[in-house]
């Protein structure tokens, strides 16, 4: 086994055996505790000498990790060369790379011109995803909205349509309550949601009566997905009981 294949086991989790998965599992540990670790500046409002240590020591540990899952793509999309160019615009390598744009200009210098917009130093929070990678939990989790992608996106259709249909209703009774289209959809998201801000709500008796009818709707169709991943993580769980078994 040479060196990419070793480094392709260890990040990968695809050794399973003996001191292959107890390597990969300290790996997939250290890099949670990087990952948290590297989103503690974003609770500070300045940022302070340690702080930028703290960003500079843990986005070096992100550009080493993506180093190396681009060293060996190939191994892992089995595309041969082709696959150092797939690579960089596969999902996670998206999020790596977003996640370090933000740092980028601590590093090199030249790159200042990022640190002018807020909007860059929330690209940090895509961190976060990156956990998706390292926990087995949240693997699980990805395989059931994989799995369950049709349904799935079948309810999220629904619960687009309803909630179109449901704004262009209540933009058109009540046009004084709602001055713009968006208005009325953002109070159709929240009445499907149940959460019910305040901000915006009908006065009218027939407004109310269509207030209360997207509510109980809605209910119904927010427990939908949910009923839909609960019994495909359940069928993940009784999967991995029976490999364990096995």
């Amino acid at each position: 086994m040479n060196i990419r294949e070793k480094l392709y086991h260890l990040i990968y989790y695809t050794d399973t055996t003996g001191d292959g998965e107890k390597n990969a599992d300290i790996y997939d540990i250290f890099m949670m505790i990087v990952i948290a670790i590297s989103l503690l500046p974003l609770i500070f409002k300045n940022e302070t000498p340690l702080l930028i240590a703290i960003e500079v020591a843990t986005v070096l540990v992100f550009l080493f990790d993506y180093a190396m899952r681009w060293f060996t793509s190939d191994i892992r999309l089995n595309k041969g060369a082709l696959s150092f160019l797939i690579y960089p615009f596969t999902f996670m390598a998206i999020i790596d790379l977003l996640s370090t744009l933000p740092s980028l200009p601590l590093l090199i210098p030249g790159m200042n011109i990022l640190r002018s917009f807020r909007a860059a130093k929330v690209l940090r929070v895509f961190r976060a995803g990156k956990i998706l990678r390292y926990s087995k939990s949240a693997i699980m989790i990805m395989n059931v909205f994989k799995k369950q992608k049709r349904p799935l996106l079948t309810v999220c259709t629904l619960s687009i349509g309803y909630i179109l249909v449901s704004a262009m209703v209540i933009y058109n009774v009540e046009p004084d309550s709602f001055e713009t289209f968006f208005d009325a959809v953002y109070w159709a998201t929240i009445s499907l949601t149940t959460v019910g801000y305040g901000d915006l709500y009908p006065v009218t008796t027939i407004g109310r009566f269509i207030a209360m009818a997207s509510s109980i709707f809605g209910i119904a169709i927010v427990a939908l997905p949910a009923g839909i991943v609960t019994a495909g993580y359940l069928d993940e769980l009784q999967k991995e009981k029976n490999q364990n078994n096995q």
